[in-house]
């Protein structure tokens, strides 16, 4: 008999448009170096459109069976995952009574003194760093104070390690950011380099686009999560314009 090491169903969710992301837009509209923030990455809320792709989320899942709907719930601390959230349970995405973890293992990756700039504000401000980016890629490079998304990868293999110990056979659901939608494709599917960065060339990761998988206790190593779909917007389009801005307070992508 095969025990299950892995939740039955996974979700991994990007959390709605965000302020920041408006903020973006318009200083790169503008050809700003900086984007017009106040506050820090982890308080930025989500925009009105942001709100709207949450309830939209909510109200897909409420119109799913039961087994098609998350028992447990793990969360960015970072306020528009924690948003995107709530607006998801109050419009019936889950019945409330599921445990819910703030796990700072899902913060969006960050980005040190390159927090704030836009792509020319960068090259502007920190040519060396605009430099070193090109040349080692953004798999590695770390920004002084910030991380690569080898640092990512390395909290999120502690996350999953986790979600295996406590949490095998169970309907799961995670709100983050993009960038750890990509990294927890590249530790669940044990992906290359080259294989995560292409999926990334591919388009940014939509807010509120659903990544699912389902364990099959066929696969490898007595049983193994295998990718459903990916930034699926699933019947959300009718009910909130599409948004597929870069998750993060600086214009550098990921």
């Amino acid at each position: 008999m095969t025990l299950a090491r892995w939740p039955a169903r996974l979700w991994i969710v990007r959390h709605g448009e965000s302020a920041g992301n408006v903020a973006r837009d318009a200083a790169h509209a503008t050809g700003a170096e900086r984007i017009e923030l106040s506050g820090r990455d982890v308080d930025i809320p989500l925009s009105p459109l942001g709100e709207d792709q949450a309830r939209a989320l909510g109200a897909w899942f409420a119109s799913a069976a039961p087994d098609d709907r998350p028992d447990i719930l793990l969360v960015s601390p970072y306020v528009r995952a924690r948003q995107t959230l709530s607006l998801f349970y109050e419009h019936g995405g889950a019945t409330g009574d599921e445990p819910v973890g703030i796990d700072e293992r899902l913060r969006e990756k960050e980005f040190g003194i390159l927090d704030g700039l836009t792509t020319s504000g960068v090259a502007s401000v920190y040519p060396d760093q605009a430099e070193f980016r090109r040349i080692l890629g953004k798999f590695y490079h770390r920004p002084p104070g910030g991380e690569s998304w080898c640092d990512v990868i390395f909290r999120l293999r502690s996350l999953m390690d986790t979600i295996a110990l406590h949490y095998a056979g169970r309907r799961m659901m995670i709100v983050a950011h993009q960038v750890v939608v990509l990294c927890l494709r590249y530790v669940i599917e044990n992906l290359t380099e080259d294989e995560i960065l292409a999926i990334d060339r591919e388009g940014d990761v939509a807010n509120c686009s659903v990544t699912e998988y389902r364990f099959d206790p066929e696969g490898p190593q007595g049983g193994a999560l295998e990718l459903v779909r990916y930034n699926d917007l699933i019947d959300q389009e009718g009910s909130a314009p599409v948004t597929t801005e870069p998750d993060h307070t600086t214009g550098v992508r990921g």
